[in-house]
């Protein structure tokens, strides 16, 4: 099942989701986690309900996942684990200081919770998880764009993962409709997505995950960093308990057709965004 004797040393600019040979759960390298990240991606058709300009899936389309076989995904995590856990595999595919199993992080090639049974996954990673001792000792992460939070069962599968040692990573890239069209490719109004970052919150652990880049030579517009941060700073004076900010670069090359209009940028310039974040009270981390 776990079929990785091929398998090279990961790295942190490759996170291809079939690189273990299996349909749903895929070990990755986080720069963000300084770890082994283990995978679980819920659309294996390559098919989101956004399509973020950075986005590196290939092949990507509008739609939400096929149905999830659940037997074979709780298969292939246990398998996964137990070669993680019990065998030598980080030792033979994992860099030296990044041999540590960090987390279980729903994530993939789409948005994982556009998946009906997403409450029913959140389940049974809880399940496994406490098969191997691991319940409490590792994460459980959701990376989410965060446009399904008002469906109850996405609630309820994000309410379930508090009681997991989960977090929930929400993407806020943009705060105007202009700027979230742009780069998420997606019509939303800015008021609406701070509304379901503020139940996220409220539901389980959160942070913001945001990504800063350079869009045809330039850095993203002052209007839109000001937007951005008078919605940082709203949550703050609204006491929205947010965990705080993911601040990040680009690290690996975007498959999209805007990819060649793309460049990371400058360590300096993220630090100094990543100053003006920490002055409205929130921690941040910053990953060029």
């Amino acid at each position: 099942m776990c079929n990785n004797a091929g398998m090279a040393e990961l790295s942190i600019t490759d996170h291809a989701r079939d690189i273990a040979g299996m349909t749903y759960v895929y070990p990755v390298l986080s720069r963000r986690a300084q770890g082994v990240s283990v995978g679980v991606n819920l659309n294996p058709n390559n098919a989101c309900n956004w399509r973020c300009i950075y986005c590196q899936v290939p092949g990507l389309s509008r739609g939400g996942p096929p149905p999830i076989d659940l037997a074979l995904l709780e298969d292939e995590l246990r398998h996964m684990l137990a070669a993680v856990v019990h065998g030598d595999w980080l030792a033979r595919h994992a860099p030296e200081g990044m041999r540590r199993v960090n987390d279980v992080a729903l994530s993939g090639n789409g948005e994982p919770t556009t998946a009906p049974e997403f409450p029913q996954v959140v389940a049974l990673i809880g399940r496994v998880l406490g098969e191997f001792g691991l319940l409490g000792h590792i994460k459980l992460v959701l990376i989410t764009n965060g446009s399904q939070m008002e469906r109850p069962r996405v609630q309820t599968g994000v309410r379930a993962m508090a009681d997991l040692n989960g977090e929930v990573w929400f993407k806020l890239d943009r705060a105007t409709r202009s700027g979230i069209e742009r780069i998420n490719d997606a019509h939303v109004d800015p008021q609406h997505h701070y509304r379901r970052l503020e139940l996220c919150a409220r539901l389980c652990p959160t942070w913001i995950q945001t990504c800063m880049f350079a869009l045809d030579g330039a850095p993203p517009e002052e209007d839109e960093i000001a937007a951005y941060l008078d919605l940082l700073a709203r949550a703050v004076r609204e006491g929205v308990p947010l965990k705080g900010v993911l601040l990040y670069g680009l690290a690996r090359p975007s498959l999209q057709p805007e990819a060649p209009r793309l460049a990371a940028l400058p360590a300096a310039w993220l630090t100094a965004l990543a100053r003006r974040i920490e002055a409205l009270g929130l921690a941040v981390r910053v990953h060029p």
